[in-house]
């Protein structure tokens, strides 16, 4: 159902059942469809609650009938997520778009919310089927294994998946460690099984200069 057109552009089609994609995001569509704005951040009321305590205001719209709809966000990179009954963790602002067989809710992330600015609360995905997630930059993807834990600057962040635990640390930073002062208050470890999505420009961050 989705594919990519270049990097920068996904193309879905369409057959009937509703995708969820970022309000705003369409850019072309052919076919008969019919759009639905929905109120996004996760669904029901833990959703609800969520936003309220965030301040966040995801929006999603929800795309039905039948066709072709193309979808890009501000020239990001696509890519393509596959989920076969596990879990996707994404920041709300890198994810474009989700198929029917995905359930979209909210976790609580705690300090890395903190330190990024978009809040205490990530968004999870979770189901059989695709997801698309934007990055600035052609994102990276890493392994994390038993052997091999990963470190990650929070603005580099994308998503992650697979059986991993997360610990924020504090302390040296990565700008410190290469002379340019202030940086990133926190570093995000990772350990397990699994991958976690990095982009190659940080977004800002509320404590940089922590």
């Amino acid at each position: 159902m989705f594919r990519l057109q270049g990097s920068k552009v996904l193309a879905v089609d369409v057959t009937g059942d509703a995708v969820k994609a970022k309000n705003g995001s369409m850019v072309a569509y052919d076919g008969q469809m019919a759009f639905k704005k929905l109120s996004g951040g996760g669904e029901g009321l833990r959703g609800m609650v969520t936003r309220r305590l965030t301040g966040e205001q995801m929006t999603v719209m929800e795309v039905s009938g039948q066709g072709t709809c193309w979808f890009a966000d501000r020239a990001s990179e696509i890519s393509l997520v596959n989920l076969q009954g596990d879990k996707l963790f994404v920041e709300s602002s890198n994810l474009l778009a989700t198929d029917a067989g995905l359930r979209t809710g909210t976790t609580f992330t705690g300090l890395r919310g903190a330190s990024q600015g978009n809040g205490l609360f990530t968004t999870t995905v979770e189901g059989h089927g695709q997801a698309a997630i934007t990055s600035h930059g052609p994102a990276v993807v890493l392994r994390v294994s038993a052997q091999y834990p990963l470190t990650v600057d929070p603005g580099a962040y994308v998503a992650h998946q697979g059986n991993l635990r997360q610990s924020f640390q504090s302390g040296v930073t990565f700008r410190t460690l290469v002379g340019e002062g202030g940086g990133e208050a926190f570093q995000i470890r990772f350990e397990g099984d699994g991958l976690v999505y990095v982009q190659p420009s940080e977004r800002n961050t509320i404590a940089g200069d922590v």
